[in-house]
């Protein structure tokens, strides 16, 4: 975690009321608080998981929220895509978002981008960030992620959806798994897939429960341990992972090279 402690933080009387039934927690506080505010956070696709951790980042008064997509909304998103609106339609999602974010907490120092994430845009935009929050649909983009993550030791946040089925686990640089561990192999992707809109909410609030406890130091993380949830049976099941000790991209990374 990126978080110093030597910026001076305050919080304002209406940040103080914002933000109460979080402060009044033993395990956030006011100095919690400031932890927060003084955060920087990507969030990598604005989407059915984007929409909602970038909302609830934001109303949790993260100080900094980095946002980026390159699509626009389209009549197809709406099922899911909750901070984007009927009228946004063929807007860039990247602006519709930051229309609301803004609206939602003007506290919040929020940057869009529109546009795909390459090695050289996210290295630039990632650099000092506290935390990635992965809201993508594909492996190639996430495998950036990865390599960012790993070099410029930022937790990485994965979250992955189908259907009423979803995944959850938190990369942390050095000390656990990384995403090519989980996930060496290509997979062919097979267009689009089923989604029904209240499993992107459910595996995105977990992705921010993530966040705001790295951000504070709590533990319980999903560090480690790959959590899955299947909407089907309502059962939430845990699979530990570990790293593989012959994985070409955090290997490189744990000889120093």
């Amino acid at each position: 975690m990126k978080y110093t402690g030597q910026r001076e933080i305050s919080l304002s009387e209406e940040e103080l009321r914002r933000y109460n039934r979080q402060i009044i927690m033993p395990l956030i506080g006011i100095e919690g608080q400031k932890r927060l505010k003084d955060a920087c956070v990507f969030v990598a696709g604005l989407g059915g998981l984007g929409s909602i951790s970038s909302m609830y980042l934001v109303a949790a008064g993260i100080g900094s929220l980095r946002i980026i997509d390159r699509d626009v909304v389209d009549t197809t998103n709406l099922n899911r895509q909750v901070i984007h609106w009927t009228d946004d339609m063929g807007k860039e999602k990247s602006v519709s978002a930051l229309e609301k974010l803004k609206r939602l907490n003007p506290y919040c120092n929020i940057e869009a981008i529109t546009g795909s994430i390459d090695d050289l845009e996210s290295s630039a935009f990632i650099a000092d960030a506290s935390i990635i929050v992965d809201a993508t649909d594909n492996l190639e983009t996430r495998r950036v992620l990865n390599r960012v993550s790993l070099e410029k030791s930022i937790p990485f946040i994965y979250g992955g959806v189908d259907g009423f089925s979803g995944m959850v686990t938190t990369f942390v640089p050095h000390e656990t798994p990384c995403f090519d561990c989980l996930f060496p192999f290509d997979i062919k992707k097979k267009g689009a897939i089923g989604v029904v809109g209240p499993t992107p909410g459910i595996i995105a609030s977990i992705q921010v429960m993530e966040a705001i406890k790295l951000i504070l130091g709590i533990e319980g993380t999903l560090k480690g341990r790959l959590l899955y949830f299947s909407g089907i049976d309502m059962l939430f099941r845990e699979v530990k992972v570990e790293k593989n000790p012959e994985c070409p991209v955090c290997s490189r990374y744990r000889a120093g090279l």
